[in-house]
């Protein structure tokens, strides 16, 4: 165990499901290193409230689908100290039915949510190894447990996750370092309100809402707590029972 602060990155930090995460292990007394793809005005906004509200926290931006840039800028952090948490939540959308998806849609959503998790993981591996602990967390989708029209590949790019955390937990579990997957649903921000009416909400969803970012992050806080260290390899779904 480590017997320092412990250190948590969370790409994709800077949106409304990104930052409620970052907030809430903040709490837990983590100190916070909120990732950007290019917005780094965005994280560091979260990063400052965080400040604000007497935490710890850094913002950082670098592109997790360049797998050079991403290591060069892990291994910078990894400088200051071991990250003994990982929320891997950066993700895209390029929506389109498959008939008429471009090549180009098809590998950026893929490059982001799949290659950009083994980018950013690959290089912390060892490091959270040598502590023996370790918690990862990759944020996923509903979309990946049932499908849904004009998503095959984002559907695919987090359906792929399922299956690298399910491996990785295997590989890791005698180190220390649990792996898990958070599937959320709809959730309320900017993205939800742009794809579901008030009324298709309440027709999809089961308990007739959308989902908040701070129960998405509550979760994905005690799944980083050591309260939930004999929890790993699941893929937990948070969608108002869609799935």
């Amino acid at each position: 165990m480590n017997a320092g602060p412990i250190r948590a990155l969370v790409t994709g930090g800077s949106g409304d499901i990104g930052g409620a995460i970052c907030q809430a292990l903040a709490r837990q007394g983590a100190q916070v290193i909120v990732h950007a793809h290019s917005g780094l005005a965005r994280a560091e906004a979260v990063a400052e409230a965080i400040r604000r509200d007497g935490g710890t926290a850094e913002a950082v931006a670098f592109d997790l689908s360049n797998a050079a840039a991403t290591r060069s800028a892990v291994e910078k952090l990894l400088a200051d100290g071991t990250i003994s948490t990982l929320v891997h939540n950066a993700g895209i959308h390029d929506d389109a039915p498959m008939a008429g998806m471009t090549d180009t849609q098809w590998r950026r959503v893929i490059d982001v949510s799949l290659h950009g998790f083994f980018h950013v993981t690959q290089p912390l591996l060892l490091p959270m190894a040598r502590q023996r602990r370790g918690r990862i967390i990759a944020l996923s989708s509903v979309a990946a447990v049932l499908g849904n029209r004009g998503q095959t590949n984002y559907a695919a790019a987090k359906a792929g996750l399922h299956g690298a955390v399910k491996s990785l937990a295997r590989e890791m579990a005698s180190r220390g370092i649990s792996v898990n997957v958070v599937a959320p649903g709809v959730i309320a921000g900017k993205v939800s309100e742009a794809a579901f009416s008030p009324e298709q909400v309440r027709q999809t969803v089961p308990m007739g809402r959308a989902g908040k970012p701070e129960e998405v992050a509550a979760l994905v806080a005690f799944l980083a707590s050591d309260a939930a260290g004999y929890i790993s390899g699941q893929i937990i779904g948070i969608d108002g029972g869609m799935s």
